[in-house]
């Protein structure tokens, strides 16, 4: 049998990527997918591509700002996501808890440390480019808060996570959701569709 993989541009910066996560699940039982978590810096992105997130982008464009809002309350609404909410403390800084992503991910676990942070961020509204919020967070998830943190300073670590996010951009990305399909890619929540029909 043939193995068809998801790949998943991830940054914990993203609420889209959190949501996006949320349905996944569903999407990857129904085509018979796996999933590989990228884990990239997404201010990293956007320094290389010129990009900035909606709410600089459309600072000018009230209306358009106002409609993205509009279609992620739709989006959280279709799918049941009502544990989301906005962190008080956007934007946080992600480049220390991206490279926990790494950390766990040598250790052999990622996808826990992505849901554990992924429910800090988005749902318990923490402010996890705080040290001590995030080892605390961390050591009552299952982590060592203390010795995750400690590897972030790692330059095998530091470095992974920069060579990660160039290979992305060198492959076409430019912010986060970004999924691939072999070298298909796609962007954003609203791409889900698409996802599926090719991995279908």
């Amino acid at each position: 049998m043939v193995t068809k993989s998801l790949e998943l541009i991830f940054d914990f910066g993203s609420p889209n990527a959190y949501l996006c996560m949320k349905v996944l699940p569903e999407l990857l039982d129904r085509t018979g997918a796996d999933m590989i978590i990228t884990p990239c810096l997404l201010g990293g992105i956007f320094k290389a591509t010129g990009n900035k997130a909606p709410m600089i982008q459309y600072a000018d464009a009230p209306a358009k700002l106002a409609y993205e809002n509009l279609e992620m309350q739709r989006f959280i609404a279709r799918h049941g996501l009502s544990k989301f909410r906005l962190n008080p403390h956007f934007p946080v800084n992600t480049l220390t808890i991206m490279r926990g992503a790494i950390a766990a991910e040598d250790e052999g676990n990622l996808d826990d440390y992505v849901d554990a942070v992924n429910r800090a961020m988005w749902e318990d509204g923490l402010k996890m480019d705080d040290a001590d919020v995030a080892a605390a967070f961390l050591s009552a998830n299952g982590f060592d808060g203390a010795a995750l943190l400690a590897r972030t300073q790692e330059p095998a670590i530091k470095a992974k996570l920069v060579a990660n996010t160039e290979a992305a951009v060198a492959r076409g990305v430019f912010g986060i959701p970004t999924f691939f399909v072999g070298d298909a890619m796609f962007f954003g929540k609203d791409r889900l569709g698409q996802v599926e029909e090719t991995l279908a």
